[in-house]
């Protein structure tokens, strides 16, 4: 019997400890699924990428277009054509 007199309860306040991170692992899970599957599989932040006006500021301003190209594709997207 040497050191298995307490029939398993040898983790003492481990045991607890592990217990409640477990239980609290498990529902952050759960609560960012929910969160996943409720606000759609698009981020705020990719949503803001997809807007065209956006994207042609940004090849502006990396330099990928002169200002006259930036003029006229400014113009057309906001005319809608």
């Amino acid at each position: 019997m040497m050191g298995w007199g307490n029939q398993g309860y040898g983790m003492g306040w481990f045991g607890g400890i592990f217990m409640f991170l477990f239980w609290l692992v498990v529902i952050v899970a759960i609560v960012l699924a929910i969160r996943y599957l409720t606000t759609g599989k698009v981020s705020p932040s990719e949503r803001a990428q997809s807007d065209p006006l956006k994207i042609l500021q940004e090849r502006y301003a990396r330099g990928e277009i002169d200002t006259e190209e930036y003029e006229e594709r400014k113009k057309a997207l906001q005319s809608g054509t």
